[in-house]
């Protein structure tokens, strides 16, 4: 077996193998993907999946807030 199609000039997946979809925010928490992206990810150009990599970091924000703690405790 050969090992050319570990190889190959891609952009990788950002998956980190914690796949829970936030509620809200209908993205997966450990990678920040949309379910459609993870589904589509194999079949998109290095295009799309460059964008979408670009994207990735300005969306952490929206599922960061914490809704229990101490810190919530405090507030309250």
């Amino acid at each position: 077996m050969t090992d050319e199609i570990w190889k190959r000039d891609e952009i990788a997946s950002p998956c980190v193998k914690l796949c829970v979809v936030h509620p809200e925010a209908r993205l997966c928490v450990g990678c920040l993907r949309s379910i459609d992206e993870i589904t589509m990810w194999s079949r998109l150009s290095p295009d799309a999946r460059d964008a979408i990599m670009a994207e990735l970091p300005a969306r952490a924000p929206r599922i960061a807030t914490r809704r229990g703690g101490r810190a919530a405790r405090l507030q309250g």
